[in-house]
């Protein structure tokens, strides 16, 4: 992260979309799964780094439910956010209340889910972040499991690496590599910045040509 932008800065001022602009400009065009992951709980801008989970689908009795899931969320740092890479299945309820309150302990400031969640009126009221693509009433025993964790995964050919940057609202998740995140957010700083200069002017009545001629930036 740039020195001198801080995680409650980004909260505040950025976004997704102007974040994926910025990684644009990089050379870096494919880093938002275009798949759905919905915010089912809250709203509110989600930024922290990657806590990586592998998951897989079971149907035999598990031998140690819930072991490497539950070691991930002890495991979860201040800032953290749980990734979920479950394949986009639909078996069960990969994430919930107890998860949440006990990632929450930890300093985990939300959850990114290729799946599926429950509890969600509960975790709603604790205004803990987390995306999904659906609700799922299942618990995840003998249905999934972690077979993995603080190792790279993919959610729909984007990967997400332990300790990467990510940012997630109601228009999409983007995830930062530490390459090139000092650069990037930067970027994304001025560019919100810009963005508000920009608005002025169109409200002040300066037609969008003009605009884009005088800023560079729509």
């Amino acid at each position: 992260m740039s020195n001198s932008i801080s995680f409650d800065m980004m909260r505040d001022s950025l976004y997704s979309a102007v974040v994926c602009d910025a990684l644009d400009a990089a050379g870096f065009p494919h880093q938002s799964p275009r798949i759905q992951l919905k915010p089912m709980t809250a709203s509110h801008v989600l930024v922290g780094r990657c806590k990586t989970t592998l998951w897989a689908d079971m149907a035999h009795p598990d031998p140690k439910p819930y072991e490497l899931e539950l070691a991930a969320v002890d495991g979860c740092k201040p800032d953290d956010v749980l990734i979920a890479a479950a394949g986009g299945s639909t078996r069960s309820g990969v994430w919930g209340e107890l998860l949440t309150t006990a990632a929450r302990n930890q300093g985990c400031v939300g959850a990114i889910i290729d799946g599926m969640v429950r509890d969600i009126a509960k975790i709603r009221a604790m205004q803990f972040p987390v995306y999904a693509r659906g609700a799922c009433v299942y618990d995840s025993k003998d249905r999934q499991r972690v077979v993995d964790i603080d190792v790279p995964v993919e959610i729909d050919g984007v990967r997400f690496c332990p300790g990467d940057l990510v940012i997630a609202d109601e228009d999409g998740v983007v995830i930062v590599p530490r390459a090139v995140e000092a650069q990037v957010m930067a970027a994304a700083w001025e560019k919100v910045h810009a963005e508000n200069q920009v608005r002025d002017a169109i409200r002040a009545g300066m037609k969008a040509t003009d605009v884009f001629r005088k800023f560079g930036v729509l």
